[in-house]
């Protein structure tokens, strides 16, 4: 049986173009692995690769992004909307194909080990090869980014990281990897500039304040077009919908008299959560590509 597996790692880097093509390059030259988009958004400042592979290649292919981004980025200099941690900031490990989550949880385990010993990177595990029950969540392990959990591991014994020294790394930072579930990362712009109903709308709507199942949101600025976005993760679809998460940002809007002007999916879907009426729907913002992992798989010359 073939064996996939998918990675959407997150860099901090988004607006030097050169960058972003090396490390893309270098990712293009390992056998058996596939990338199959790539996101690049400047206001983030962040690039998301929506990589495919045989598990063994992944952990070659992971591993050595780690290790070029530690080269080509420094993080003590970056200054972007999103939350971050490190260069490369998020490396989550997903089943596709003849594996489990069991399994993605090794690999996890397995690549975040190489990268404290190798990297001297501090690495945290998170989600479903958590070690830590108190810090699996993503969100609480980027809570108030590099500095925050800078601080915390300076100051509280249990925010020792999994693997690595117990000291963030001078340029690379700090490293969450893990095993999940798909998520689908999706932002909504609104006709306005006014951040605090971005943020107020995001408090209303996420699971932890107690709105919508399976929602993580948060307001960001886009500086360079003057608007505010709610930006989303989804992180099972299967309890809130694209569909449902957007009328209820609109309907969230509305009480401002503000409008959502358009929405944007980052990466790839699974064919499960879509339907061809959502291009209209959701006001998506570009609809010339197909954003379904499935035909990208099919497409791809990889496998």
């Amino acid at each position: 049986m073939r064996q996939l597996v998918e990675s959407v790692p997150n860099i901090s880097e988004g607006r030097d173009q050169v960058v972003i093509s090396k490390l893309l390059a270098n990712l293009e030259r390992i056998p058996n692995v596939a990338v199959l988009d790539v996101h690049v958004d400047p206001d983030h400042h962040r690039s998301v690769f929506t990589i495919v592979g045989e598990p063994e290649a992944m952990g070659m292919a992971l591993f050595a992004l780690v290790q070029q981004a530690q080269q080509l980025i420094n993080i003590g200099q970056h200054q972007g909307e999103h939350p971050r941690i490190g260069a490369v900031d998020v490396v989550p490990w997903i089943p596709i194909e003849g594996v489990t989550m069991e399994d993605c949880a090794r690999y996890a385990s397995e690549l975040a080990a190489r990268i404290g010993q190798e990297l001297q990177i501090p690495v945290f595990l998170y989600e479903e090869a958590g070690k830590v029950p108190s810090r699996a969540k993503l969100e609480i392990v980027r809570k108030g980014s590099l500095e925050a959990l800078a601080k915390r591991m300076e100051t509280v014994h249990e925010w020792k990281p999994d693997y690595g020294p117990p000291t963030i790394h001078p340029t690379a930072g700090a490293i969450a990897v893990g095993a999940r579930f798909f998520l689908i990362a999706f932002n909504l712009v609104l006709q306005s500039d006014d951040l605090v109903v971005a943020n107020t709308i995001a408090k209303t709507i996420r699971t932890s304040s107690g709105g919508l199942s399976a929602v993580k949101a948060m307001g960001v600025p886009l500086i360079s077009r003057q608007l505010v976005q709610v930006s989303m993760n989804l992180t099972d679809y299967r309890e809130t919908s694209l569909r449902s998460v957007f009328a209820a940002v609109k309907r969230e809007a509305q009480r401002y008299e503000i409008e959502v002007l358009e929405s944007e999916i980052v990466g790839l879907i699974p064919r499960a959560a879509w339907d061809e009426q959502l291009w209209h729907d959701l006001k998506l913002r570009s609809i010339e590509s197909d954003l379904l992992i499935e035909s990208r798989l099919e497409q791809s010359s990889v496998f």
